[in-house]
């Protein structure tokens, strides 16, 4: 079996040898509004999609975009759960060429910078906090606390139109900040 998937805009996507033309932002927004945080072990469902909207929103300005797309590979080789993710070699090398390409069709830059890294710590242990059961606060004791809003899962449907509208926000700042440095 090749290692090529369908996607949702019925195009296929090739894991070892990912094409540019076949990284399309819909097709992101639509795996990550359905693909559950925590490898579906939240109390009520949260998606990817709805987690990189609200990272976006703790980086500053210049990093927004790169944190609403943290997680985009996902959308083309799911959510595997990290310790797991750290025994699958071949999984982390598919997962760092698909990186590549996205960040290359969307024009940022790897490795993830360290804003983007601390927004995702923040959304871990809001998320825990908030849709988890009860456990170890495994945050305590570090300079990573959680936001102070609790967060409210929305539809699948709602996360892809969240996450699409934020990021089509973000490309018209793009251009009009790349505009006035011209």
């Amino acid at each position: 079996m090749k290692p090529i998937i369908l996607t949702a805009n019925g195009s296929y996507f090739d894991l070892l040898a990912p094409s540019l033309s076949h990284i399309d932002i819909e097709t992101i927004a639509h795996a990550l509004s359905h693909i559950c945080r925590f490898t579906g072990h939240t109390r009520e469902f949260y998606s990817v999609a709805q987690h990189c909207y609200h990272a976006s929103f703790i980086v500053p300005e210049e990093y927004a975009l790169e944190a609403l797309l943290h997680d985009a590979a996902e959308a083309y080789i799911g959510d595997v759960a990290t310790p797991l993710k750290r025994q699958l070699f071949d999984y982390a090398e598919i997962e760092r060429k698909v990186e590549r390409a996205i960040a290359e069709r969307f024009n940022l830059t790897l490795p993830m910078s360290t804003h983007v890294h601390r927004a995702d710590q923040i959304m871990l242990a809001t998320e825990k906090r908030d849709l988890m059961p009860d456990s170890d606060n495994w945050f305590a004791g570090t300079d990573i606390l959680p936001l102070t809003a609790k967060l409210e899962p929305v539809t699948p449907t709602m996360a892809k139109r969240m996450f699409l509208d934020r990021y089509h926000h973000l490309i018209v700042l793009n251009e009009i900040a790349a505009g006035e440095a011209a």
